[in-house]
């Protein structure tokens, strides 16, 4: 299934994809964990995607757990020596943002913002000391991510909080992927285009650790719980690597698309 999470008539509703332009609407009783749970066809109307506007596919996100660099392409860029285990740390759920949004920063805060696109993995069931081969299985499905990054505030701290968490900065979308369409997590073109500028290409096959492992670390240091969301690195291309850096400016319009899972737009604003 690809489940939408759209605003309609001012509240948030799931909607299933119906052909390639309709959604057809859930019960706004249904929640995610039900429809995961009883796939059934929606029944409550119908909207056109391209008149909808778009919110994060995702509800009552407990924590959003990032691995840094977990891209042996993204490596080599920064000349950074690859990681014996996963990196992770941490996003706030408050900063969310959907497809289309647009996401505001001060230059006086910041003037060196960054794009990160990203596999995002979305936990459906319980997990804790999961070995790597029963790790997927707790997947419900995967969407579009990009870890928008101030690199002055980020690499200015000891450590990544300020520079991960301003406002907006964890953009997440078009829709969810549920797991079953999604055979091989580390087979997955991945690209970020900035005003139509191809500026990351690369593969999820390119990850140091894959999805299995990183679910299965994660899993034996802290409990992952349904509405947990992963987001498990970016490849080579960001802003970062480059000479000079195509730091993100006001108007910029940022797209991450992941083979199978759709394109993930953020329009940027500064101020």
């Amino acid at each position: 299934m690809r489940l939408y999470r759209i605003n309609y008539d001012g509240s948030p509703r799931w909607g299933q994809t119906v052909g390639d332009e309709l959604l057809g609407l859930y019960d706004p009783s249904r929640r995610l964990a039900d429809i995961l749970a009883d796939p059934s066809r929606p029944d409550d109307g119908e909207v056109a995607l391209s008149e909808a506007q778009l919110l994060a596919p995702v509800e009552h996100v407990g924590k959003i757990v990032c691995v840094g660099v977990n891209y042996l392409d993204h490596c080599r860029e920064t000349d950074t020596t690859p990681p014996a285990e996963p990196l992770l740390f941490a996003k706030f759920p408050s900063i969310v943002s959907g497809s289309g949004a647009v996401v505001s920063w001060s230059q006086a805060l910041t003037a060196q913002v960054d794009f990160e696109a990203e596999l995002v993995v979305s936990i459906g069931t319980q997990a804790r000391d999961l070995p790597p081969k029963a790790a997927l299985h707790h997947v419900a499905g995967y969407m579009c991510g990009n870890d928008l990054s101030a690199r002055d505030l980020q690499l200015g701290d000891g450590q990544w909080i300020r520079g991960k968490n301003l406002d907006g900065f964890c953009a997440l979308g078009p829709c969810l992927v549920t797991e079953d369409e999604v055979p091989d997590p580390q087979s997955l073109a991945i690209e970020c285009r900035v005003n139509n500028k191809p500026m990351q290409s690369s593969n999820t096959s390119e990850m140091i650790f894959d999805v299995a492992e990183i679910i299965s670390y994660c899993s034996s240091h802290f409990t992952l719980e349904p509405g947990d969301l992963i987001m498990t690195g970016t490849p080579h291309g960001v802003a970062l690597g480059r000479t000079p850096s195509p730091w993100l400016a006001d108007g910029d319009v940022v797209v991450v698309t992941i083979e199978g899972l759709g394109d993930l737009t953020t329009i940027c604003q500064s101020f």
